[in-house]
C-alpha cells in the first residue's frame, strides 16, 4: 500500500473526538481501516474553548485510531462546525479577451474568484466555494465549460464562510500534535458526501446533522448546494434539560436519553415509570416515562422549528423532493424522524454512511457520518493533489510511541 492510498478524517465534536482512517482502492471504493475515539473536553457548541484540554483529547483519539488501524497518522482532513458558520449564493462573471474565444482552466478559476468578490464580515474567512451551475453566453445547464467557445463565462456558487480565528484555533490544535492539515471542511458538507446518493441530491434533499453541541445542515436542489449553516443547539441541550427537569446528574440524564427516551408522546402506558438505581452519590429515583419523553420532545421540537424558520428564509426548501436525512449522534433518539417529518411536512429518514466497506459497525453508526464523510470528500478533491505523509507501520509498537 502506498502513502497516497490512505486518508484520515478528524472531527472535533462537542461530545466526542472521532478519527477515521480509510484506504482508497484501485476501483475507487473506500475501505475503513480503523476508528479512534476519545471523550471531548474543552469544546463547547462545536468550538474549542480550552485549547490544551482539547488538544489532549485529539491526541488520545489519534493514538486510538493508529493502534486500531495499524498506521502512523501524519496528516488529516478536519471538520469544522459552530454557530459562526454562514453561507450565501453568488454569481461570478468573466469576459474573455477579444483575441480568444475558447474557455480554459484559468477562466474557470477567475470566475470563482469573481464570485468571491463580495463583502463578508472583516473577521471572517472563506471556507468553500461550491459550484452550482455554469453559463456560457447565456446558455444554462453547462456542466464543464472548459474547451467550449464563448465570450462570457458566468457561474453560480454556494459560498461558505466563518470566523477566521475560530477556524484557525481548530487548525492550530491539530498542528500542535504535530499533524498536517490537508483541508478544513464544513461538517454538514462532509456528512452529505456519504449519507446522500447523487439521485437524492438531484431530487432535492436536506441533511440535518445533530451532534452534541450543534445542528449543522446543508440543502441540495438539482444536485447543487443551495443552503447551509449551523445552529448552536444539539443533543447536549436535551441532556441538560433532562438533568435539570428530573434533578439527576448529567451522566444519568445522558444514559436515560439514549437508552430509554423517545420524542414521541402518548406511546407509553399511563403511569409507566423508569427506575434509576442508586449508586455512589446518587439516591435511587423513579421517574415517569412520559415526563422524560415530554422533555426530549419539547427540546427537539424547538430545534426543528428553529431550523425550519432558518431554511424558509429562502425558497429552496420547496424544491426538496427526496425529503430530510437526519444523522449525527442525536439522530439515534427514538422517533426523531417522525417529529421532523411532522414539523417540515415531508418525509424524514434517520441515515448513516452508505456504500463503504471495512468496519461495518462504524459505517452504520450515524455518530461517524461526518468523519467518514471527510474521507469521501478528500477522495473527490485530491485526484491530482500531491499528498503529505500518512505511512503504514508494521505492528502496533511504533504507534504507541506518539
Amino acid at each position: 500500500m502506498s502513502n497516497n492510498d490512505l486518508i484520515v478524517g478528524l472531527e472535533i465534536g462537542t461530545s466526542k473526538i472521532c478519527v477515521v482512517v480509510g484506504e482508497t482502492r484501485p476501483d475507487g471504493t473506500l475501505k475503513i481501516l480503523g476508528v479512534g475515539q476519545a471523550p471531548s473536553r474543552g469544546v463547547r457548541k462545536g468550538e474549542i474553548v480550552d485549547f490544551e484540554t482539547a488538544m489532549k483529547c485529539v491526541h488520545e483519539a489519534v493514538v486510538d485510531a493508529e493502534q486500531k488501524s495499524d498506521v502512523m497518522i501524519r496528516s488529516v482532513y478536519v471538520a469544522v462546525a459552530g454557530g459562526h458558520i454562514q453561507s450565501f449564493n453568488n454569481r461570478g462573471c468573466v469576459i474573455l479577451p477579444e483575441e480568444r474565444d475558447e474557455i480554459d482552466d484559468q477562466d474557470v478559476e477567475d470566475v470563482k474568484i469573481s464570485a468571491r468578490e463580495v463583502s463578508i464580515p472583516a473577521q471572517n474567512a472563506f471556507l468553500h466555494s461550491i459550484i452550482q451551475h455554469y453559463h456560457v453566453d447565456g446558455q444554462d445547464g453547462v456542466l464543464n465549460p472548459i474547451g467550449m467557445l464563448g465570450g462570457k463565462l458566468e457561474a453560480d456558487f454556494h459560498i461558505i464562510h466563518g470566523v477566521r480565528t475560530r477556524i484557525q484555533n481548530t487548525i492550530r490544535c491539530v498542528k500542535e500534535l504535530p499533524l498536517e492539515v490537508e483541508d478544513v471542511v464544513f461538517s454538514a458538507l462532509a456528512s452529505a458526501q456519504v449519507v446522500l446518493t447523487q439521485h437524492q441530491k438531484n431530487l432535492g434533499a436536506l441533511v440535518v446533522d445533530i451532534g452534541g453541541g450543534t445542528t449543522d445542515y446543508i440543502l441540495y436542489v438539482d444536485g447543487a448546494v443551495k443552503q447551509s449553516g449551523a445552529l448552536a443547539i444539539g443533543g447536549d441541550h436535551i441532556t441538560n434539560d433532562i438533568s435539570m427537569g428530573l434533578r439527576i446528574p448529567m451522566a444519568r440524564a445522558e444514559k436515560l436519553k439514549t437508552e430509554e427516551g423517545s420524542c414521541v408522546l402518548g406511546n407509553c402506558l399511563p403511569g409507566e415509570t423508569i427506575l434509576l438505581k442508586d449508586d455512589s452519590g446518587f439516591a435511587g429515583k423513579e421517574i415517569e416515562r412520559e415526563t422524560l419523553n415530554t422533555i426530549i420532545h419539547l427540546r427537539l421540537r424547538e430545534t426543528f422549528e428553529l431550523l425550519k424558520r432558518t431554511v424558509e428564509e429562502e425558497p429552496f426548501i420547496n424544491y426538496v423532493g427526496a425529503g430530510i436525512f437526519i444523522t449525527g449522534g442525536c439522530s439515534l433518539v427514538n422517533g426523531i424522524d417522525h417529529l421532523a417529518g411532522e414539523i417540515f411536512e415531508m418525509p424524514a429518514h434517520v441515515t448513516h454512511a452508505q456504500t463503504l466497506s471495512g468496519l461495518t459497525s462504524a459505517v452504520e453508526n450515524p455518530q461517524f457520518s461526518t468523519a467518514i464523510g471527510l474521507l469521501k470528500y478528500a477522495q473527490a478533491v485530491q485526484v491530482d493533489r500531491p499528498r503529505r505523509g500518512i505511512t503504514r507501520i508494521f505492528g502496533r509498537f511504533f504507534s504507541g510511541m506518539r
